[in-house]
């Protein structure tokens, strides 16, 4: 197909705004609109009525995908065998979700032979780096527009325009939080939530429930085969399933719920509420199962290096090419983690209990310190002799020179 240039591909939740930003984006720039929704696990509506909002709104063509497998497959799983936890706590629910939305915005753009990319993020969060930083890693000949960070689109003009040009969307309900949410987690800010001293409401929460009232408690066995989890208690399972299913089962126990001030990509701080059931279930077990199966060295130094995976994917560099030289490493590490771990869901925690594996460096003859112990300690007095030798010339050293010890 011929490029035009008078056509714009528009990322599309089928809410208010971005409904709104079809004929806005038309009005302002004369340019044709065509919308791209994609199915991360988020729930609500059919992709096919969002489809038919889309065209109704006014857009020239609407490009839906259903992307949960991929995005499980091929996103999240890479965070999971990475450990991600941006700044310890937060597990990318939002960050991992943008490349995979982008990738199919520029899919739609090729095909239908627009030059434009567009999304409905602000400009002062992380989104709009996001969107944009991968959509020009793929498409270096791309532009970016932002409605309403670009075009003026506020939310009372969009209210106002909806209304004036009888939309089929909903403009009365107001919702005071910006949400964000996909099969990974739940994103939630705005509204109360920014006075740090408001603690969350009940209404805050929907992937979890109250954790101090949890029911029984919970035991789960997840088996991984080189990072990955392909069964919960014996039932096989794909990792959308393995998702879904920590989903529901650590979400009915509370777990997963997250409040923090985080440090955002433009230079803000920010209070973020996450809920993340699934994803800090896997996490925990991923980790546990990693402590049996990695070398000491190859686990100590990949602990410093998910903490710059983690920041590089928050940081809109999903395509970059240290991140792409990590991966290499992340997923050699992952070779020998396979296995089995238990734990117990409850109260708002996911307790490891149990760990089995025939990859595993653990060794319980050397470990035992009952009979049958086949630890030889009679090497352990010259190993701390060497162990410990520069220390001790460096304290001698001291005394020496009169400058004693510091003890």
């Amino acid at each position: 197909m011929s490029a035009h240039k008078d056509r714009v591909v528009l990322a599309y939740s089928g809410g208010l705004d971005t409904s709104v930003a079809i004929g806005w984006i038309g009005e302002q720039t004369g340019r044709e609109v065509i919308t791209v929704a994609v199915d991360v696990g988020q729930g609500g509506e059919d992709l096919e009525v969002i489809r038919q909002r889309a065209l109704d709104c006014g857009a020239v063509e609407a490009y839906v995908a259903d992307a949960r497998d991929e995005f499980a497959n091929e996103y999240c799983m890479p965070a999971l065998k990475a450990n991600a936890l941006y700044e310890g706590r937060y597990p990318l629910v939002s960050a991992l979700s943008r490349p995979v939305i982008a990738k199919h915005l520029v899919r739609a753009a090729r095909e239908f032979g627009a030059s434009t990319v567009a999304h409905g993020c602000t400009g002062k969060g992380n989104d709009q780096v996001r969107f944009e930083v991968a959509i020009t890693s793929m498409a270096p000949d791309m532009d970016c527009l932002s409605p309403v960070r670009d075009l003026a689109l506020t939310r009372d003009v969009a209210i106002d325009y909806a209304e004036r040009h009888g939309l089929p969307i909903e403009t009365t309900k107001h919702n005071p939080f910006s949400i964000d949410q996909n099969v990974w987690g739940r994103a939630i800010e705005t509204g109360f939530l920014e006075d740090l001293w408001n603690a969350p409401t009940k209404d805050v929460y929907t992937y979890t429930d109250d954790p101090t009232y949890p029911p029984l408690p919970d035991e789960v066995v997840i088996h991984f085969e080189q990072g990955v989890p392909t069964a919960i208690d014996g039932t096989p399972v794909t990792p959308l399933q393995a998702v879904q299913e920590l989903n529901r089962r650590a979400g009915a126990q509370g777990v997963g719920r997250i409040d923090m001030v985080e440090d955002r990509l433009v230079g803000i701080k920010s209070r973020e509420i996450y809920e993340a059931p699934g994803a800090v279930a896997l996490i925990e077990a991923h980790q546990a199962l990693e402590s049996v199966t990695l070398e000491r060295m190859q686990r100590r130094y990949k602990r410093q290096m998910e903490q710059t995976w983690a920041e590089l994917v928050y940081e809109a560099q999903w395509y970059s090419p240290l991140k792409r030289s990590m991966d290499a490493f992340i997923e050699d590490t992952q070779r020998h983690v396979t296995g089995d771990i238990r734990m117990v869901l409850h109260g708002g925690r996911a307790v490891v209990n149990g760990r089995r594996t025939q990859t595993g460096l653990y060794d319980f003859n050397l470990a035992t310190y009952e009979t049958g112990d086949t630890f030889d300690q009679s090497s352990s007095r010259g190993f701390i002799e060497i162990y410990g030798m520069q220390s001790k010339l460096a304290a001698a050293r001291d005394v020496r020179l009169g400058l004693g010890t510091g003890y």
